[in-house]
């Protein structure tokens, strides 16, 4: 049986580098690092070989805001350091996720691969698959991060990963819309059924969401949990150490089932990916959508339609309810990693440090991402959206990573799967919490936190 597993294994990793090849836009490109991150780097090999390392990473399509500030990056690495050659390949979120899993189980990870921390890459660190950075970074690498980004990377201690940038949950509201149909942008939960009403009332589907990659219908559910919880009980709850069987869970179940009942999203929407659902708020056809910082970006660029029109928010509270009113669905998760096993370790975690810390700074600067690092602009270079989400969230009450994250393995699965249930209709907020609440039921260490 074990060797069946193995065999399926590399059968599946074969698909999916065939499959890649064939449909994947090709991100090769040459690469290497300014500064190295210890003394003891050399690059020197015989017959002036010049040193390879492979990097995947997620952002494939220009749709992504971040692709090209990642782009940006990788060509500034290549000129700056002709010894070392990156070749970077790039896979559609969903599908990379299939394929660094797989990659990682077989021992074919690449030298740097990006990942999401917390309970998604708690595995890999547990199976030894990952290096600890801590004998490579000094302290001056370390001060140049914000404090806590290296808290969802750090297990049992050591830190396993570099982060790229933070991400919030925002609540992206077209003004022209509301001003169209004499709507008031909902600060409430009580105003955003009225503002759903109305819009349905003129024809208008009010909030977009693409249930078919799976994530983007949980954002809905996890900022109701943070309004109806809170952060302490949601993360308590998360890290297994209180039950997600008692009402303010239910309750944000519920909170969810009411948008749905009410018309909020688009029949047809379990048939959308969110790049089609997030493309009918660009289009200016639905007036409100939640998703992340990163679909900025996107929303500022020349070709959108909502371009000069959008107002960012946090997601209304609920009045009377025990959770926080200006909490976060977010922080800092997106990272790059190092396999253990790569051949030229010193390397990797030079030009790791290097492309993280770059990426923060072209991330924000096109409106893709909140930095994880220092990073020195002039904030008249910042789009004026990216402005708006630093200066929103400076009032916060604090960040709960996406369930779906901070989760490990198949749980993280099970939860999606479930809130998908809820906007189906096919299991009510008890159930939703019951059968949440049977992923804690066996006791397990989260050590993702220092």
């Amino acid at each position: 049986m074990k060797k069946l597993k193995e065999f399926l294994i590399l059968i599946l990793i074969f698909i999916l580098t065939v499959s890649s090849a064939a449909c994947e836009p090709s991100d090769s490109l040459a690469s290497h690092s300014a500064a190295p991150a210890t003394d003891t780097m050399n690059t020197d090999l015989p017959g002036n070989e010049k040193i390879k390392l492979k990097l995947w990473h997620i952002w494939v399509t220009d749709s992504d805001s971040n692709k090209r500030p990642f782009e940006k990056v990788l060509a500034e690495w290549t000129r700056a350091n002709p010894d070392i050659q990156i070749e970077a390949e790039a896979a559609e979120s969903e599908a990379y996720k299939i394929r660094i899993r797989t990659a990682v189980a077989v021992n074919e990870a690449p030298d740097i691969f990006f990942s999401w921390g917390a309970g998604f890459a708690k595995p890999f660190v547990s199976a030894g698959k990952v290096l600890a950075l801590d004998d490579y970074l000094d302290e001056e690498t370390l001060d140049k991060m914000v404090p806590g980004s290296l808290e969802n990377f750090t297990y049992e201690g050591k830190i396993y990963a570099l982060p790229t940038f933070m991400i919030a949950g925002i609540f992206y509201c077209n003004q022209e819309l509301f001003d169209k149909y004499d709507v008031k942008i909902p600060d409430t939960f009580d105003e955003l059924l009225e503002a759903v009403r109305i819009f349905k009332e003129n024809d208008i589907t009010p909030m977009a969401v693409g249930l078919k990659d799976g994530w983007p219908g949980i954002f809905y559910q996890n900022i109701l949990a943070i309004r109806t919880a809170g952060i302490e009980k949601t993360i308590s709850a998360l890290n297994k150490e209180i039950t997600f069987y008692q009402p303010e869970f239910i309750e944000s179940a519920k909170k969810l089932a009411e948008l749905v009942e009410a018309g909020a999203f688009h029949s047809g929407s379990s048939q959308l990916t969110q790049y089609e659902a997030e493309n009918t708020f660009i289009k200016g056809r639905v007036p409100m959508y939640y998703c992340g910082s990163w679909s900025a970006g996107t929303m500022e660029r020349p070709n959108s339609l909502v371009k000069g029109k959008v107002v960012v928010k946090n997601f209304p509270y609920i009045e009377g309810a025990k959770g926080d009113r200006n909490g976060f669905l977010g922080g800092a998760i997106d990272n790059f990693m190092i396999s253990s096993s790569t051949q030229y370790k010193n390397e990797a975690v030079t030009a790791m440090v290097e492309i993280c810390q770059n990426l923060s700074r072209e991330s924000y600067l096109a409106g893709a991402g909140i930095p994880a690092w220092k990073v020195d602009v002039d904030r008249s270079e910042i789009s004026p959206l990216a402005t708006e989400i630093s200066d929103l969230i400076k009032d916060s009450e604090g960040f709960v990573l996406a369930w779906d994250t901070f989760l490990t393995g198949s749980d993280a699965q099970t939860h999606i799967e479930l809130v998908t249930d809820i906007y189906a209709g096919k299991i009510t907020p008890e159930k939703f919490a019951m059968e949440m609440q049977k992923l804690n039921i066996v006791p397990q260490t989260n050590n993702h936190h220092k």
